[in-house]
């Protein structure tokens, strides 16, 4: 199989649509916690800019209004990581602003930032928490995301 993308073509913006039990409450998630700004709307679904990508929250009226999505939870170097979960690679100055700002908000974090794997293939700062809706959420950074994202080395557990 041959990949479309090469490591030396620029990246392109992702989209990703999730579900969400109210639009509002998003809006406040997204854009006040996270500092994300939104795009278009209408009644049920909005785009926010996620640090470049398209993220959409679509209305899932069957969550209810105190409905949660569940996740799974894998380990992974010690850590119970809620799957399906989905986030952005951020340089390490965009992720320690991030860490900071949920910190704050008082968001519960699944798993508290900190460095996953560290003196290994793939060492990287990583958070998760859980938005309103239950959507898990990963940010990670490397110290060289060009040479690290991608790396081969042995998996660490």
């Amino acid at each position: 199989m041959v990949c479309l993308i090469t490591v030396n073509d620029p990246l392109t913006p992702f989209h990703i649509a999730v579900q969400v039990r109210d639009i509002d409450e998003a809006r406040r998630f997204y854009k006040d916690i996270l500092g994300c700004t939104e795009g278009r709307s209408a009644a049920h679904w909005v785009d926010f800019n996620l640090f470049g990508h398209q993220f959409v929250c679509h209305l899932n009226p069957d969550l209810g209004r105190n409905g949660k999505l569940s996740s799974h939870y894998n380990p992974v170097d010690g850590q119970g990581v809620p799957v399906p979960h989905f986030g952005v690679v951020l340089r390490p100055q965009q992720w320690s602003a991030l860490a900071e700002r949920v910190q704050r908000s008082g968001v519960e974090f699944v798993v508290k930032p900190y460095t996953r794997f560290k003196g290994q293939t793939g060492e990287q700062s990583t958070m998760f928490f859980l938005d309103p809706s239950g959507n898990a959420l990963e940010f990670k950074a490397f110290q060289d995301i060009e040479a690290q994202l991608f790396a081969v080395g042995p998996a660490a557990h």
